[in-house]
Order: structure tokens, then sequence, then C-alpha cells
């Protein structure tokens, strides 16, 4: 593969981060593009809001590829027109820039969340229906990349749709799960029936570079590491690696826990704070998140890590380590 100049915009972020490893790893020149300066690659990072469209061109010309990992994606921003600003109006300055420019690959990592909740296995053609502001401006973002794909025979366009990513130094849902069960504190809300699909770190950024060898026109993609697991394996799986007993622990009914995140919600309103429990985030940990990754294997890529062995870095390097 040859050497090419790219650009990451949110390349100081978790996954930004060890994207920018892996490309230099492989020849690439790299520049990062970020609201917050690098702390691993600071020689590398120019400071830069997306939304700040003239000086983003400044720092994107004479660059050959556009990644896009830049997004407001947690539950609780505000104010809530952020989602709007960062993921849809981003996504704009970056095909503006990339046609003033003449940046003719775009990357742009987008979510499952634009699917929605569903009880089976959702694929690249299944119907698009967001259930919160993330999710919805992932799907304008989409739209807006789409558009400028259509202004040219030459255009390349990857969208990547990853599931939950996890990995060491993510400080996510999944670590926060096996904090809770490293602390003991751990309650399973619900059945624990429902499955889980997740991505390791390691392997996103791995097929990120990978579709560096695609061509001219459309390729989109879900990133999930399989096989997925209902959240009572998940659990049991970080038991074992911790060495616990793997034993079934407390368990609130759904209700519940529901209940419980609409009281989180209204102290919240209340005080103005932002707590680490919610409806949405009770909701959320008891849907099923179940995807497919058939097209990604088609395209002929080979994770290098299995889910069990990112699982073990992850507990190894936050948990274990002395």
């Amino acid at each position: 593969m040859k050497t090419e100049r790219i650009i990451v915009i949110g390349g100081s972020g978790f996954i930004g981060t060890n994207l920018v490893e892996t490309l230099l790893q492989a020849g690439h020149e790299v520049r990062i593009i970020d609201k917050q300066m690098s702390t691993t690659y600071p020689q590398l990072c120019v400071v830069c809001d997306v939304r700040d469209k003239e000086n983003l061109y400044k720092a994107c010309e004479g660059y050959d590829i556009i990644y896009n990992l830049a997004a407001e994606h947690k539950d609780n921003v505000t104010p809530v027109c952020l989602y709007e600003e960062v993921n849809v109006g981003g996504a704009k300055n970056t095909c503006e820039v990339a046609e003033k420019a003449g940046i003719k690959r775009i990357i742009f990592t987008s979510s499952v969340a634009v699917y929605g909740f569903s009880k089976n296995e959702i694929d690249e053609d299944h119907d698009l229906n967001p259930f919160n502001e993330y999710g919805r401006t992932k799907m304008i973002a989409e739209k807006v990349y789409i558009e400028w794909l259509k202004k040219s025979k030459d255009h390349s366009l990857t969208i990547i749709r990853p599931t939950v990513v996890f990995g060491e130094k993510n400080r996510g849902n999944v670590y926060a799960l096996i904090k809770q069960v490293v602390s003991k504190r751990f309650i399973m809300i619900g059945n624990g029936k429902n499955i889980k699909s997740m991505a390791y770190v390691g392997n996103v950024v791995s097929y990120l570079s990978f579709v560096l060898r695609f061509g001219p026109g459309l390729h989109m993609y879900n990133y999930i590491d399989k096989p997925d697991m209902d959240m009572n394996t998940l659990v049991t799986s970080i038991k074992e690696l911790i060495g616990y007993s793997t034993h079934n622990g407390l368990k609130l009914p759904y209700v519940f826990g529901l209940l419980g995140g609409k009281a989180f919600d209204f102290l919240s309103f209340v005080t103005g704070k932002k707590l680490p429990v919610s409806s949405i985030r009770v909701k959320k940990f008891c849907a099923n998140t179940r995807y497919s990754s058939g097209r990604m294997k088609t395209a002929g890529f080979t994770p290098p890590y299995s889910i069990e062995e990112g699982l073990k870095n992850t507990i190894l390097f936050e948990f274990l380590q002395n």
C-alpha cells in the first residue's frame, strides 16, 4: 500500500489516538485535527474545532484523505444543539473543505445508533430509526457525505458504523461495567438475556486502516466483533478473567431499574448536574444491540484479536496491573 497524506479529525480521542498509531506504523504521513491537543502526538496535532470551516481548510490543504471521527456522542450533552452543530455541521464543513482542497477520499465513522433498537440482528440494509439525538444527527451526517460523493465519480466514501467500542484507556460503558464487577457492586438489571454486540479498539482501527484500499464509490459497513454475548455471559466472562466466582449476583427487575433511572433524570433536571445513571442508560443497558458483520467479512478483513483477547487486554491494563 502506498504512503498517503492523511488527516484524522478527532484524532486526539480514544479511537483516534489508536488509529493514528496504526497509520504511522504503516508508514503514512498523518495530521491530527482536534479541538483538544493530542497528549500522545502533540507534534502532529492542529487544534481546531470541526465547526471552524476556515481553519479546518487551512489544516487540511495539501492532504489526500480525511478521516472524520469527531462527534458529540454522550447521552447527556448540553446544550442539545451541539449534536446538530458538531455531527451535522461538522460533516458539512468537512465535505466543503474536501471539495475546496481537492480531497477525493473521506472515511467517516458513523454509529449503529442510526438503527435504533431491534430484537433481531441488524445488517447494513436495515431501516434507520434512531432513538436519540446522537443517532439522528449521525444519520443526517451520512446523508451529507453521500451528497458529497455524488458530486464526482472519482470520490470515494467509506462509512463505518461501529457498535460500542472498548479497550485500554477508554472510559465508556464496557469499562464502567468491568469496574462495577471488579468492585463487586454490579447489579444486573433485567434477566440478563439481552444480547450485546461489541468491538475491540485494536480491531476497529485495524479495519479503519484496511479500508484505505477501497476505490471510488460508496462503501458502507457495520463493525462488530463476533461472537455476540448476552449480558449474563459477558459478566461471567469478566468474572473469569478477573478470577472471581461466577455465581449469579443480584438482579433487579427491569421495571424497577427504569423507575430508578427516571428518578435520576428528575434529580439531574432539578440540580442541573449530569449523573451517571439515567433512564436512557437503563434502556440501552437492557436492550438488544445485535448487529451483523457479514459485509465486513466479505471485504476480506480478518480481525487481529478475538473478543476474548480484547476483554483480557483491557482488564489486564485497567485493573490487574500493579
